[in-house]
């Protein structure tokens, strides 16, 4: 059996940053064909979102605006982990706090995914968490306010559109479905 998998021939770097690299390589397909230009988004840092929940079972949204999409949309806390956090539960707990102002307890990673696994190698987990109380305010620079909604309200704000980014979508989805609190995959 032949190697099915696609092999670099070159790579060159057209930009790189604190917060992605972007390349273009030279691939050859296992059937031999050359592809000159293999775009890559390089992501140096994996990412968490966090979906929050309090004692009555509401969910901590967030409200944004997105400066790439000039729109203002609902989604739950995330972030990319930094060199301080402890962990990603810690990287989860710190973006919490930091868009939201709420303590958060009781984190679960329960799932780990690529979003754009065609173009890119970034990596983001998913938590699942509890609310332990509110103790500051959110970073003004990033989010405009912070609220509970419940399961149904979250439900319309997915099908009205309200919502739309991936990570938040993906998180809650796992949330909605019931997948195990415990369970995790592993990239």
């Amino acid at each position: 059996m032949s190697d099915m998998r696609p092999k670099r021939l070159s790579r060159d770097t057209l930009y790189t940053s604190d917060w992605l690299d972007l390349h273009r390589d030279r691939v050859e397909l296992p059937s031999g064909t050359i592809l000159e230009q293999y775009h890559v988004l390089d992501f140096p840092r994996e990412c968490v979102a966090a979906v929050v929940e309090n004692a009555d079972g509401d969910i901590l949204l967030i409200r944004i605006h997105r400066y790439p999409v000039d729109r203002e949309h609902w989604e739950i806390p995330a972030g990319r982990i930094e060199d301080d956090d402890d962990d990603i539960l810690g990287a989860a707990a710190r973006e919490v706090l930091e868009e939201t102002g709420y303590w958060s307890t009781d984190h679960r990673r329960v799932y780990t995914y690529y979003p754009s696994i065609g173009i890119s190698n970034q990596v983001f987990h998913v938590v699942f968490c509890k609310a332990a109380g509110l103790v500051g305010t959110p970073d003004e620079d990033e989010v405009s306010f912070a609220r509970w909604a419940s399961p149904g309200e979250v439900r319309g704000l997915i099908q009205s559109g309200e919502m739309m980014d991936g990570y938040s979508l993906t998180a809650l989805l796992l949330w909605f479905s019931d997948v195990p609190r415990e369970a995790a995959s592993s990239i």
